[in-house]
């Protein structure tokens, strides 16, 4: 112990006073991701290359986490970043933040209001993530689990045990290639894994047009209707219906079923957890973890009658339509929120 210093009781609580933190305190990040501002509500903890702002000064830490979240303290952080290779705020720089603030009447509103907003976003970001779990628990329990013939829950006046039905003959994987080059699909989308958001079927906003992407290699041209599957790194779960003409990444398989399966039941099989397990296994035989022709054709899987399929499938679709709701509110109230910050600040 002989090279231990140690220090006086009364730095210890300087020490202590000026880093621990306490409940409506903000942290936000000094070093690599700048910013991320927080309030905490709780202290049990310990800080590293963060930012400490702590209540009980001459501003409301209410009013300061909307400011360090607006425009005005963003472009601050680029401006104080151009052209560092390392992305890093130090403390003197913050305490050099010069900003504009009301009167703390005002101050005090504006707090509240945007607390308010930022409590709406999180119950309905709460919602969508109980809706989900939801999803997961009916996808578990309406299909039969570890080989039996019947699921747990059931729709009303359906009783027969489910049959096995082979992918290869239940399920079209088509092969109708183009060339996206000719100028005929130029006005198109083009969809490809990129495109698609894991484990919700839903196409992202980045969306480009066959001309936009300038390709060059053939596509799959796909129709209304159709489901979309990724098939490279299965674990990513890219699965869509689409309800749309474009042309599909060769990265994807374009699905269509037949012989008595319905294709919103299709669709539904790939999100269960069966599908999910096989689609993995298969795919990590190879360097790069890829679901070919081949494998997808020997999966086997479990079906009621073609009228409980369909159904199954308009449930789960309109399961999918309300999470979308729920997405595409949380969506708008952050757009409406980053506009207020800065409309709101200057």
């Amino acid at each position: 112990m002989t090279d231990v210093s140690l220090i006086s009781d009364a730095d210890f609580e300087a020490i202590n006073k000026r880093s621990k933190v306490d409940n409506g305190d903000i942290l936000f990040g000094m070093i690599g991701t700048i910013g991320n501002p927080v309030i905490v509500d709780r202290s049990d903890f310990a800080i590293k290359n963060v930012a400490l702002i702590k209540e009980g000064g001459d501003i409301p830490n209410r009013f300061l986490i909307q400011l360090l979240k607006s425009s005005v303290f963003e472009k601050y952080i680029r401006n104080e970043n151009a052209g560092n290779t390392q992305k890093f705020l130090g403390l003197s720089k913050i305490r050099e933040f010069i900003f504009f603030a009301p009167t703390t009447e005002e101050q005090i509103r504006i707090a509240t209001f945007f607390k308010q907003l930022d409590d709406t976003i999180a119950l309905h970001q709460r919602k969508l993530t109980l809706f989900n779990q939801l999803k997961e628990t009916y996808l578990k329990q309406m299909f039969p689990q570890n080989e039996e013939n019947m699921p747990v829950l059931r729709f009303a006046d359906f009783s027969e045990p489910w049959e096995q039905r082979k992918w290869s003959e239940t399920v079209d994987i088509s092969t109708e290639m183009v060339n996206p080059k000719t100028g005929e699909y130029d006005s198109l989308p083009h969809i490809g894994p990129g495109n698609i958001e894991s484990f919700t079927g839903r196409i992202l906003d980045n969306v480009k047009s066959v001309k936009e992407d300038n390709l060059i290699s053939g596509k799959f041209h796909f129709y209304p209707g159709d489901v979309i599957y990724g098939k490279i790194n299965p674990q990513l779960g890219k699965y869509a219906m689409v309800d749309f003409e474009g042309l599909a990444s060769a990265d994807s398989y374009v699905l269509n079923t037949k012989n008595g399966v319905s294709q919103t039941f299709l669709f539904t099989i790939l999100q269960g957890t069966s599908f999910y397990k096989y689609s993995v296994s298969v795919s990590m035989r190879t360097g790069m973890p890829k679901i070919n022709r081949d494998e997808l054709n020997q999966y086997s899987y479990s079906a009621p009658s073609v009228v409980e399929q369909e159904k199954i499938g308009h449930f789960f679709q309109q399961l999918d339509d309300t999470s979308a709701l729920h997405q595409e509110k949380i969506a708008r109230l952050k757009v409406l929120k980053s506009t207020l910050l800065n409309k709101m600040f200057i």
